[in-house]
């Protein structure tokens, strides 16, 4: 059986891509995840605020010298033993590079231009095979517009493209007043492959502490139908690969997303309840599944159930809206109403 799928222009041994993870940190992991199947990894993001932060430091630091008394040798911070957990990204990526024969793709997660491109080339000199442009940012400012919101995205997909060689790809939030024009706009920005969706961690209230805390709920199958949803509605209709990331834990989750249109699914959370041996698992049962209906080659199902190609493309838009509340039926059992 042919799993082989390519994405972003990289050829990859099956469709199952394990996504930004605490995972990546260790390249003991990284390897294991090879090991089970994974046929690329994303590292675990580089974010912005770190930038930012460790720029603010190093300034701070640099005004105090590093023998500052009367008899001091010199006023200059003895910089070497500054390292940055920026520079220590850099080297795990490159560590990476040379741990496993799979592709690795860098992972920055932030809102601006500026630094990106710095350390978008960063990356690439690390070795890097791609590059996955995080974006995630809460539009809070009442007086900002989704028209502006997205042209800063633009802007940050057309700014790090011009500045790399190896392929982009962004990853979205699902709140976007018109997905399917915002894609198409970032596909023509350069962005090599679109990856659906970022997850928003949203925060939890402590009622008896009064404080606002984090909470992080791993993802569940029925996540996928939202990414699903829309890779579907957006195959072969942007020049942009397509990968699902949100609620892929099955062999099933795999099959549906290539059904729709998706060159790869991403897995984390399934990994992290059940560790990377589950990744060897979904492989072998979605071959049995492909073997056992007589298809040759995953390539074969791509898109195959997107709206492009569906027998009832309505099925995707406002018309089902009304079939899917039509559809509820009461409880039976009676229970649901006690």
């Amino acid at each position: 059986m042919d799993l082989r799928t390519t994405y972003m222009g990289m050829d990859l041994k099956n469709p199952l891509v394990h996504s930004a993870s605490p995972l990546s940190q260790s390249i003991d992991k990284i390897r294991r995840l090879e090991d089970a199947g994974a046929s690329a990894v994303v590292m675990y993001s580089l974010f912005e605020e770190q930038i930012m932060l460790e720029s603010q430091q190093l300034d701070h630091f640099s005004d105090y010298g590093s023998e500052s008394h009367g008899e001091a040798l010199n006023y200059f911070p003895k910089m070497n033993e500054y390292k940055t957990s920026t520079e220590e990204y850099i080297e795990r990526v490159r560590q990476a590079k040379e741990a496993v024969d799979i592709p690795v793709i860098g992972s920055l997660n932030g809102v601006t231009t500026g630094g990106w491109i710095k350390y978008a080339k960063r990356i690439e000199e690390a070795g890097a095979d791609g590059i996955e442009l995080n974006i995630y940012y809460i539009p809070t400012d009442p007086k900002r517009s989704g028209a502006e919101i997205e042209q800063m995205y633009v802007e940050v997909v057309t700014g790090v493209k011009k500045s790399v060689a190896i392929p982009v790809a962004v990853k979205l939030s699902p709140f976007l007043s018109a997905p399917a024009n915002f894609a198409f706009r970032l596909a023509e920005a350069g962005a090599d492959a679109l990856v659906l969706f970022n997850r928003f961690y949203q925060p939890d209230l402590d009622i008896d502490k009064l404080e606002v805390v984090p909470h992080l709920a791993l993802s569940e199958s029925n996540e996928l139908r939202l990414p699903l949803c829309w890779v579907a509605i957006l195959y072969g209709r942007i020049a942009a690969d397509l990968a699902i990331t949100t609620g892929v834990h099955t062999h099933f989750d795999v099959l549906k997303g290539l059904m729709a249109g998706a060159k790869v699914t991403m897995m984390t959370s399934e990994v992290l309840m059940h560790g990377v041996k589950r990744i060897t698992g979904i492989l072998e049962r979605l071959e049995s599944w492909l073997e056992e209906r007589e298809y040759r080659s995953v390539k074969q199902m791509m898109g195959s159930m997107s709206q492009k190609h569906c027998a009832e493309p309505d099925a995707f838009e406002r018309a089902n809206y009304v079939k899917v509340l039509h559809s509820w039926r009461p409880d039976p059992t009676g229970r649901l109403n006690q």
